[in-house]
């Protein structure tokens, strides 16, 4: 069966730390994702005592969030995050509405530029790639779009997929499964409510409690990609227990 992982981001508004990963070991989680707001400031003694936290309940954290200012202006401290928590994979999350370009070629030249903030990554044994929200995915001038241009301009880079912004961006996940599957190295696991639906949690739902094809975009992702770490992730969940135990609960059936 496959692995599945769970996004701490998901976790931030339920602390201590410990009380979640507590809660997905016991629940069946295998892996964790980290997020730079969780350790971007750490130092090793606090790295260790995290990496001591997830051996104790069974858990890897095998990927990681990276801001690109972390990644580009403080190299030292990324790597020694990836190095101490145990992951094999760094991926650049987002990029702030301001600081986006407007069109084909300002999306190509931020593919460079995530490539060369790479490198250095690559150079060190990770894989290295961009993770997509729902903007990446609107029709530019040209007809293309942002996360076609990114790709186009790094053709090193991976692509963790978040399906269900892709969704959310007007795009059909299979689609571009078919047209990019060999670059997908991760895939965040998430669901959307009904219309209408679960609008205390931003729309989103427990996986297997949403709108999502789940069963059919497993198959594909299994299929057609190189993707071997699965992550839950919900933006805005109002109960972290219900969402642990019915997301990994429905990935069984997957």
């Amino acid at each position: 069966m496959t692995k599945l992982g769970f996004q701490l981001y998901s976790a931030r508004n339920f602390p201590p730390l410990a009380d979640t990963l507590t809660a997905l070991g016991k629940t069946g989680y295998a892996e964790v994702e980290g997020y730079g707001g969780l350790y971007a400031s750490m130092d090793e003694s606090q790295l260790k005592a995290i990496k001591a936290d997830l051996d104790a309940n069974g858990l890897t954290m095998p990927t990681g969030h990276f801001g690109l200012d972390l990644l580009e202006k403080q190299p030292e401290q990324a790597l020694l995050i990836a190095k101490t928590l145990g992951m094999e994979a760094i991926y650049c999350p987002h990029l702030v509405a301001d600081l986006r370009p407007t069109d084909a070629p300002g999306w190509r030249a931020f593919g460079k530029r995530l490539s060369e903030a790479g490198k250095r990554y690559k150079d060190a044994g990770y894989t290295f790639g961009w993770h997509n929200h729902d903007f990446e995915f609107k029709t530019l001038e040209d007809g293309t779009t942002a996360q076609e241009q990114i790709l186009e301009g790094g053709p090193d880079l991976a692509w963790e997929a978040d399906i269900a912004w892709v969704i959310r961006g007007g795009a059909d996940p299979m689609a571009w499964i078919d047209r990019y599957g060999d670059r997908i190295t991760a895939v965040h696991v998430k669901d959307i409510a009904r219309a209408g639906e679960n609008t205390d949690e931003d729309g989103w739902a427990d996986v297997g409690h949403g709108t999502v094809d789940w069963k059919g975009l497993m198959a594909a992702l299994r299929e057609k990609t190189p993707a071997k770490h699965f992550i839950v992730e919900h933006d805005n969940p109002n109960d972290l227990e219900r969402l642990i135990s019915r997301s990994i609960a429905a990935f069984k059936t997957y």
